[in-house]
């Protein structure tokens, strides 16, 4: 958590799947629909922050909680399926160009690129058929462009059937690809 607030990615912490017992998700939810893959507050919006202090008594009060990165801020994420995923990022090395940070979500690979923010000017903002919210995933198979009012898990968040988030390409500090051009590589 605390690498991604240095990153100036805001954080906030998720729900976790549980192992044992009649319920599956951590969170207080009978029969929650997204098991350990969702912020544990309802305020995660307002919430999400870079201050170390905040993040590090989070997480000693939840120490299992996965992390929960908002997009639309500091980034957006395409969200592929895995086969997609790592076919793009294959070929965006053999071409030796810079995918981004690039993460692996179980069946799901995300392409984490600059944002298309949130403008001052809300005229200004386009909206476009693959946006994405958490209410609109299972609408969504196929690519997914995470962007203002969603999120993601990030590393090292554990998802229900035990399988770890994991970077594929870890961020390095550099500035996050154009998402158009990521886009590209995509739709190849």
């Amino acid at each position: 958590m605390l690498e991604y607030a240095a990153l100036g990615w805001p954080v906030v912490p998720g729900a976790y799947p549980l192992r044992h017992g009649p319920r599956a998700c951590s969170c207080d939810r009978v029969g929650c629909p997204d098991p350990g893959a969702h912020p544990l507050s309802p305020a995660w919006h307002m919430q999400a922050t870079t201050d170390p202090a905040l993040l590090t008594r989070w997480w000693q009060a939840e120490p299992d909680a996965n992390v929960i990165l908002p997009t639309g801020r500091v980034f957006d994420v395409f969200d592929v399926p895995l086969a997609v995923g790592l076919s793009a990022l294959t070929r965006i090395d053999a071409a030796d160009a810079h995918p981004g940070p690039v993460a692996a979500n179980g069946d799901r690979v995300l392409f984490y690129v600059a944002t298309r923010g949130n403008p001052e000017d809300e005229d200004e903002w386009w909206s476009c058929h693959l946006d994405c919210d958490p209410a609109t995933i299972d609408d969504t198979p196929g690519l997914r462009w995470h962007c203002r009012d969603s999120y993601v898990l990030a590393p090292p968040s554990v998802l229900p059937s035990g399988q770890p988030v994991a970077w594929l390409r870890p961020p390095d500090g550099r500035p996050l690809p154009d998402p158009l051009r990521v886009l590209e590589w995509l739709a190849d």
